[in-house]
């Protein structure tokens, strides 16, 4: 039917979802060693004695 899209835009598609899926899961699953780390070196960087 010519409403239809074409099957190569439905994989694109379905591709680009689990992609990003995926790509979100990771990003969600690392976040916590990352903020871990960033802690410690804010903490280490609150002791210093600036004198301007």
């Amino acid at each position: 039917m010519p409403q239809m899209a074409p099957l190569w835009w439905e994989i694109l598609f379905i591709m680009f979802i689990t992609v990003f899926i995926t790509m979100s899961a990771i990003l969600y699953h690392n976040i916590n060693p990352l903020q871990g780390e960033s802690d410690a070196t804010i903490k280490n960087n609150t002791n210093l004695n600036w004198k301007w």
